[in-house]
C-alpha cells in the first residue's frame, strides 16, 4: 500500500513544479486534516466543537466552532512549514501574507480554501468536507503579493483536492495526472492510497439538487428534473442531495452522477465561490473525466473578479451536464 508520500515521489515526474514544495504543500494538508479529523470525532462530547460560534463571517453566514477551528489549523499549519507565501479562505474578507526568505523559491504557493465545507451539517453527524485550491503565485518573489496573485483563472491551478470527514476521513487531489484518493489509518496518522485513477462510471444513476428550491428554479432546470424522474432510458435517476459539496461530490465521482447549485430567483449569482469551491472540484471533475460548468460556460474558463465571488455550478457525467446545459439553453431567457 502506497502512502501519500510515496505515491508522490513515484510519480513525481508528472508534476512539473518543486516536489520538495508539493510535499511540503501536503505535509500542511495532512497536519490540519488530522486536527480536524479528531475533533470530528470529538463532536457530541464536548461543547467546544459543536454549535455556533455566534459570530457572522463575510459570506453572512452563522459561524460554527467547528469552522473556527479548521480555519485556524490550515493557518497555523501553512505557516510553519514556508511553503506557502500568501492564503485566502472562505472564512476571512481579505487574504492573509505570509512573510518567508525571499530567496527560498519554493515559498511561492498561493493557497483558496475552504476550510469546513457543509458545517450545517456538523450537529447532526453527516459527512463535512475542507476543499483546497493551489496556484504558483503571478508576482515576482521581489514584490508584495496582489490581488491578481489569487484571482487566477481556475485552468491555472497546480494542485486541487479536498478531504471528507466521514465514516473514514479521505483525502482527494490531483495536480492534473488523474484523481487519487488516500484514506487515513487513525492508528498509525498515516493516509494511504484506497483509490487510484478516480473516474466518473460510464452509468449515470444520480442526480444531487436541494429540491427544496424547486419553485426557485429556471424553466430548464425543472425540465431536467422532469427527464431525471422520467422512467426511460435507465431512468428514474435517484435523487441523493447530503448539502455538502464533498459528500455529494465524493459519493457521484464513485457512484456516477451529477451535482447541481444553479442560480435561482433569489440567487441570481448562485451561491457556491467560484475560488473555494467549484474551481477546485471543477478541476478534480474534468481529470475523471467529467464537465463543469455554470450553466452556459466553463467553470475553469471563468476570469474572478473578486475573492468571494460566486456563481452558479453544475458538476458531472459529460453526458448529464451536456443534457441540463441543453435544457438551459433552450428554456431559460
Amino acid at each position: 500500500m502506497y502512502t501519500l508520500g510515496e505515491f508522490i515521489i513515484e510519480n513525481r515526474d508528472n508534476f512539473l513544479h518543486s516536489t520538495e514544495g508539493l510535499l511540503r504543500l501536503f505535509s500542511s494538508i495532512k497536519l490540519a486534516a488530522k486536527a480536524i479529523h479528531k475533533e470530528v470525532n470529538k463532536a457530541g462530547l464536548t461543547e467546544d466543537i459543536i454549535g455556533s460560534s455566534g459570530v457572522t463571517n463575510i459570506q453572512g453566514e452563522n459561524q460554527q466552532k467547528l469552522d473556527n477551528f479548521a480555519h485556524k489549523a490550515f493557518i497555523e499549519s501553512f505557516k510553519s512549514r514556508n511553503v506557502v507565501c500568501g492564503i485566502a479562505s472562505e472564512e476571512s474578507k481579505d487574504f492573509i501574507v505570509i512573510k518567508g526568505k525571499k530567496e527560498n523559491i519554493s515559498h511561492q504557493y498561493i493557497v483558496l480554501i475552504d476550510p469546513l465545507d457543509g458545517s450545517s451539517n456538523i450537529d447532526v453527524n453527516v459527512s463535512i468536507g475542507t476543499i483546497f485550491s493551489v496556484y504558483k503565485r503571478k508576482s515576482t518573489i521581489e514584490m508584495d503579493l496582489t490581488i491578481e496573485d489569487f484571482l487566477q483563472i481556475g485552468n491555472q491551478q497546480i494542485l486541487a483536492g479536498y478531504i471528507i470527514y466521514g465514516s473514514s476521513t479521505i483525502l482527494v487531489y490531483s495536480t492534473g495526472n488523474g484523481v487519487h484518493g488516500f484514506t487515513l489509518d487513525p492508528s498509525v496518522g498515516t493516509f494511504y492510497l484506497s483509490h487510484p485513477n478516480l473516474y466518473f462510471p460510464k452509468i449515470e444513476k444520480i442526480y444531487s439538487i436541494n429540491d427544496g428550491n424547486y419553485a426557485k428554479f429556471s424553466n430548464g432546470v425543472k425540465k431536467f428534473i422532469k427527464y431525471c424522474q422520467e422512467n426511460k432510458n435507465n431512468r428514474p435517476y435517484t435523487a441523493r442531495y447530503i448539502g455538502s459539496l464533498v459528500g455529494d461530490f465524493h459519493r457521484n465521482i464513485i457512484q456516477g452522477g451529477i451535482y447541481i447549485y444553479p442560480r435561482t430567483a433569489s440567487s441570481k449569482e448562485g451561491k457556491l465561490r467560484l475560488l473555494y469551491e467549484c474551481n477546485p472540484i471543477a478541476f478534480l471533475t474534468e481529470q475523471a473525466g467529467g464537465k463543469a460548468t455554470d450553466g452556459s460556460k466553463r467553470i475553469l474558463d471563468i476570469v474572478p473578479k473578486k475573492l468571494h465571488q460566486r456563481t452558479p455550478f453544475i458538476c458531472g457525467p459529460i453526458g448529464m451536464v451536456s443534457k441540463l446545459e441543453y435544457f438551459i439553453k433552450n428554456n431559460d431567457e
